[in-house]
């Protein structure tokens, strides 16, 4: 039985190079996004609402694109035709995103813009999981997360620079797009394609018969693959009727008693996964086994390590999100003191966001090479607890911290979170799925990172206007408590893999060599 080959640096490198573009992509839209709408003439309260496209698209997306690129395989391969397509699209958005005539058109061009590069991402994450041993996924991840540390330290200060640098405008009249921001999303357009293109042509994947080959008698990703598809109708039926209740019931309460309408994406949410259950569970008892019944299958049939890392993986990203979302409102009102788009002191308080920004990145990239030497030390978990940990205190102290120059310690604690949530649980979970599955159970762990995204977008505007008076940098600071919760779930989290122990190097062949 032959094993998958341990990679060298650089074949590592060429693995993930296109996460530069991506994560160049991502940090504008991070860094950018809310900018644009309150310069469009968007409310702080109304933001969060906005937003829900990134975490919609990725519900949608990620596990549909991966139960697809499981069952590809044509010239470019497995996962690179979904590379491409998406980059290509991904590209096209970044163009046209900060040239939004209003505030409609740019929440439009969010949606699409997020949707592309899901399509390009969630094939990313695969793509380690298949192509490396179970030993050096935590290298291969890592390598990933450099990646989107450093492509995501220019982008996020990439307005900041061709301001003081090349000393293009960054105010322009009401209603309008600074053109440092503009040229900075033009810069992205270009770098997403390069650097993906580069992974298509630089790389070649394991062919099915060669997976086959190392994955049939090693046991390696962990969970055994079922072939024959065994549905549980009846948890189907249950549990469809279940959710489609409770979406219906919510509908039906937000809009008699007048609630926040951000509430509506929960509730539709609900109904909606409530009635795909009982589609696929109506089909599969016909007969029929198409890919809806497939991924309803997988979601029911989902590893143990998979369920204990969903709490964790949820608090962690809504955590996230909040500072996602409300970095720039908080930074600029509560450190800066001003909330109108159209004064110097906003932009500079912007601006200073994108440098945060970028050294929470920074931070991330360096970190990353550290971990798979932390990991096999201490082990993933123990790791990722203490990181965790760290990144919650660092949220929680940019209230603290009046000084805007003292947030470059808060951000450097949320860039060690960073790195860890963005290698750890792709790793350990890499190790507990079939090889077979690696797309669409890769796909459905961004379950538990949207989920809290749509939860800090329904929930956060209504206690921003509620309960903290507009003051954005409230959120922030429950956000952080929610990381330190989270890191403290993790310690229960059982990982397959031991990391403790020397990886052994084993030799490369002439047919199982990569790139």
């Amino acid at each position: 039985m032959k094993r998958k080959p341990q990679l060298q640096f650089w074949q590592l490198w060429n693995m993930s190079f296109g996460y530069v573009g991506i994560q160049y992509g991502f940090a504008l839209q991070n860094a950018n996004v809310s900018r644009i709408f309150e310069t469009l003439g968007a409310k702080v309260e109304a933001i969060p609402i906005l937003w829900v496209a990134a975490p919609v698209s990725g519900l949608l997306i990620q596990p549909i694109i991966g139960h697809m690129s499981d069952k590809t395989w044509n010239r470019l391969g497995r996962r690179k035709p979904y590379f491409l397509i998406g980059a290509i699209l991904s590209s096209l958005a970044l163009l046209l995103m900060p040239n939004s005539p209003a505030l409609w058109a740019a929440a439009g061009m969010l949606w699409i813009m997020d949707a592309s590069i899901n399509v390009t991402m969630q094939p990313f994450r695969a793509f380690i999981g298949d192509m490396l041993p179970d030993k050096q996924r935590t290298q291969g991840f890592a390598v990933q997360t450099f990646f989107i540390g450093a492509s995501s330290v220019v982008a996020s200060i990439s307005p900041y620079l061709f301001t003081k640098w090349l000393h293009i405008a960054n105010t322009a009249p009401a209603g309008q797009i600074p053109p440092s921001v503009k040229w900075s999303f033009y810069v992205g357009a270009v770098a997403f394609l390069l650097t993906v293109l580069w992974t298509v042509f630089r790389v070649r994947e394991y062919s099915p018969e060669e997976q086959e080959r190392f994955n049939s008698q090693s046991g390696t990703g962990g969970q055994a693959d079922d072939s024959e598809i065994r549905l549980n109708t009846i948890s189907c039926y249950r549990q469809g009727a279940a959710w489609l209740f409770v979406g219906l019931a919510l509908t039906y309460f937000v809009k008699v008693f007048e609630w926040y309408q951000g509430l509506y994406i929960l509730s539709f949410g609900a109904a909606i996964f409530g009635i795909l259950q009982l589609m696929a569970a109506k089909r599969y008892s016909a007969g029929t086994i198409d890919s809806m019944v497939e991924i309803v299958h997988d979601l029911q049939n989902m590893p143990g390590t998979m369920k204990q890392l969903a709490l964790v993986t949820m608090l962690t990203w809504f955590a996230m999100f909040a500072m996602f979302i409300y970095s720039t409102s908080a930074v600029t009102s509560f450190h800066f003191g001003s909330i109108d788009p159209k004064s110097e002191l906003y932009n500079n308080g912007a601006n200073w966001v994108g440098v945060l920004m970028a050294v929470y990145n920074g931070v991330s990239a360096i970190v990353a090479f550290l971990l798979p030497v932390v990991t096999r030390k201490v082990g993933r978990v123990a790791t990722h607890v203490v990181c965790l940990i760290i990144g919650g205190l660092g949220l929680m102290s940019i209230y603290v911290f009046r000084d805007p120059n003292l947030l470059l310690i808060s951000m450097t604690a949320v860039g060690i979170a960073w790195a860890s949530l963005l290698t750890i649980p792709y790793a350990i979970l890499s190790s507990a799925v079939s090889h077979k599955k690696m797309g669409v159970y890769m796909g459905m762990f961004n379950l538990f990172v949207v989920i809290p995204q749509i939860l800090a977008a329904a929930l956060l505007g209504l206690l921003v206007r509620k309960v903290f008076h507009a003051q954005a940098i409230f959120a922030i600071v429950l956000g952080g408590a929610a990381m330190v919760l989270s890191g403290l779930l993790m310690a229960f989290v059982k990982d397959s893999v031991s990391e403790t122990q020397p990886v052994p190097i084993e030799n490369e062949t002439a047919e199982t060599q990569l790139v």
